[in-house]
């Protein structure tokens, strides 16, 4: 492997590994924090992908916007998603037995699928991406690299570092940390728990949502494609800590590489890596490599 080949498999990596977090990122928030197994969180990814799609007409013609209008549009959209799911649904989880979040949640992913096909069918569509950012920069004499995967990068190293700074700076984000560490103490001290569970959840949708639109142009957007999103998501969640931001980040990152450099240097064992990464840890640090906040 030359420099070139493993600097684009570098950034490949980190690339794919940012994007993780920012899906991970909403599902550990609402794994640690409200307690409930959200087995439909991989869906949020796949609203936000259709919505790309499906949302950059309207936007054009009606509020004569382009790509960053669209984002905005899906992202305020995806937070009233978020609330009025975790109003009319999830509120009612979590004093319920996992069994029970596992099946209601996996019901909405029915639902989600079902209205994806009513709605848009069962094709695979592609979403472009703006002209400013569908160029390469060259990488060596012969190879590029897109730039529209090192802006996805950029979008998600914004986004992580806007996260730290409202987690370790705001009221909300102390409030966030302490509902993560004890949340009958959040409760006592008179913090209205309900209310701050619907902000966790829309956020979360949010993330998932932003992340699902942000990599339409690349992935392209097709049925079911919240699924593979959940279950490695759940992987960087196991790994990182649940409830752990900065673990979900670092355990992203990791699986991304694991993932990259185990597809180019062992395509025997690229569908177990990341798998086998995760029985490691799983043996080595159950709780995860950070603890919740």
């Amino acid at each position: 492997m030359d420099i070139a080949t493993f600097l684009i498999q570098c950034l490949n990596a980190v690339q794919y590994g940012l994007l993780l977090f920012l899906v991970a990122s909403g599902l550990t928030l609402i794994f640690g924090i409200m307690g409930v197994i959200n087995l439909a969180h991989g869906s949020f990814y796949m609203i936000g992908a259709y919505m790309a799609y499906a949302l950059a007409p309207a936007v054009e013609q009606y509020l004569g916007g382009g790509f960053f209008m669209t984002l905005a549009v899906g992202i305020v959209l995806s937070v009233l998603l978020g609330y009025l799911l975790e109003w009319v649904f999830f509120s009612y989880l979590y004093e319920r037995e996992h069994l029970q979040q596992v099946l209601m949640t996996y019901g909405l992913i029915l639902v989600f699928e079902e209205l994806r096909s009513i709605l848009v069918g069962n094709d695979v569509h592609g979403v472009a991406p703006p002209d400013w950012l569908a160029g390469t920069i060259p990488l060596g004499d012969v190879m590029t690299y897109p730039v529209y995967r090192l802006f996805i990068s950029a979008v998600c190293v914004v986004v992580a570092l806007g996260m730290w700074a409202v987690l370790t700076r705001s009221r909300l984000g102390m409030r966030v940390r302490a509902g993560a560490s004890n949340r009958e103490m959040v409760r006592a001290m008179g913090v209205d728990i309900r209310l701050l569970y619907r902000v966790v959840f829309a956020i979360g949708v949010a993330l998932a949502a932003l992340a699902g639109m942000i990599a339409a142009p690349v992935s392209s957007v097709y049925p079911n494609m919240g699924a593979q999103v959940l279950i490695i998501c759940f992987v960087v969640v196991v790994i990182g800590g649940i409830g752990s931001i900065k673990g979900a980040l670092v355990a992203a990152l990791l699986v991304g590489f694991v993932d990259t450099f185990g597809k180019v240097l062992f395509p025997a064992m690229a569908g177990i890596s990341v798998y086998l990464l995760m029985a490691v840890m799983l043996l080595w640090k159950p709780e995860g490599l950070f603890k919740a906040g």
